[in-house]
């Protein structure tokens, strides 16, 4: 019963009848400023007909080859969080694709392998490193064409790619360290990106599905302006969000949004439940669309919160394991970090994110998070 009235009230909110389809189409590594320093005519066209967030907040975008979580996920950490829609990651969760399948029909379409472990439970599932970003969009319009994905992902690799390749670029580029440098092979990249989303537009207006689809493009993480992903840089943590279709507010822009509550909102959508319900779950936002007012719309800034307590937990133990070569004390400091002696609890740091969920809330989380620093900092001060 109360299941149902968590459907029936996250519908009432939406306050439109539920499309036909959700499409959350992918730009791999897209800067946050890069509609704005780019040629995105069509990204940028978008804007005013619907809702945009400039700054989406994921979890800082690691990926550990070795330990647990390496067992379990293929990607880093804001994919399965995004499929999820919780940081507190299990294999035993559900997908939001698994939401709808097997009953409905879901699609991924990616080029690379890398995804393998998110694309759990979609009806159809093209994994393929030696498609181009032009044919992946290709596969997409086939599927589309020949069966009904009440929900599909549909994501262009190559803008990551090329930001990598950027971040090894060595001093005689002109986009040495830069990805909006002279010839950059990411512009390149993300321009044709755009290209494509337009062409992708194209068909789904002319196959008369554009009036029935509601259009999330986003990225499943940022980039740094030396390009990459790397862990500590805010900006991999933020990529640009919006959302377009039918009774989505048009002209909107909101402050803030956290992926993890792409999964829920999805679900809401199309009139289901979220796939997980747990204390590290987001939320369904309502303020996308139209009938809803947005004014008072102030989220709580967990996940920026929480990747920045990240970010100083590393810097502040990097300051202490340099400070116990002159001072043996600061070595003792670190081993009780590193064995989780502190009687606050363990610090939720990158390397624990399938413990997480023993905090029982992200609330909790942060909070133990922010007793462990203060302790670090005062430590510092002291000594």
């Amino acid at each position: 019963m109360l299941l149902l009235l968590s459907v029936s009230t996250i519908m009432t909110s939406m306050a439109q009848p539920a499309p036909k389809r959700v499409i959350l189409f992918m730009i791999d590594g897209l800067h946050w400023e890069a509609p704005e320093k780019l040629n995105m005519p069509v990204f940028n066209s978008l804007i005013n007909q619907g809702t945009y967030i400039q700054k989406s907040y994921m979890i800082v975008p690691h990926h550990p080859k070795i330990g647990d979580y390496s067992k379990f996920n293929s990607c880093s950490f804001p994919n399965p969080v995004l499929h999820q829609g919780t940081i507190f990651l299990s294999s035993e969760n559900k997908m939001i694709q698994e939401v709808f399948s097997p009953k409905q029909q879901t699609a991924f379409v990616v080029n690379t392998p890398a995804y393998k472990s998110v694309g759990r439970g979609f009806s159809t599932c093209i994994m393929d490193a030696t498609l181009s970003d032009n044919q992946v969009v290709n596969q997409a319009i086939k599927i589309l064409q020949t069966q009904n994905p009440v929900f599909m992902r549909v994501h262009l690799q190559t803008a990551g790619g090329k930001g990598y390749e950027v971040s090894q670029s060595t001093p005689d580029k002109p986009y040495y360290r830069n990805i909006y440098g002279e010839n950059s092979p990411y512009i390149k990249a993300v321009e044709n990106a755009d290209i494509l989303l337009g062409q992708f537009i194209a068909f789904l207006k002319e196959s008369d599905m554009w009036n029935e689809t509601i259009l999330i493009i986003t990225s499943d993480h940022g980039q740094s302006k030396i390009g990459w992903h790397p862990l500590f840089d805010e900006d991999s943590w933020m990529t640009p969000l919006l959302f377009i279709g039918p009774g989505i507010a048009q002209g909107r822009q909101l402050s803030y949004f956290e992926h993890t509550d792409l999964a829920p909102t999805i679900a809401g959508l199309l009139g289901e439940p979220p796939p997980n319900t747990n204390g590290g779950t987001g939320f369904s936002i309502k303020e996308i669309m139209k009938n809803n007012d947005a004014s008072h719309y102030h989220p709580t800034m967990y996940i920026k919160t929480l990747n920045r307590q990240i970010k100083e937990f590393n810097f502040l133990k990097a300051r202490m394991i340099i400070a116990s070569e002159d001072d043996s004390y600061f070595s003792i400091i670190i081993a009780l970090l590193d064995n989780n002696f502190s009687p606050a609890g363990p610090f939720n740091d990158q390397d624990k994110i399938l413990d997480w969920y023993k905090a029982g809330t992200t609330t909790n989380l942060i909070e133990t998070n922010e007793t462990i620093l203060k302790q670090m900092r005062q430590t510092l001060v002291e000594k």
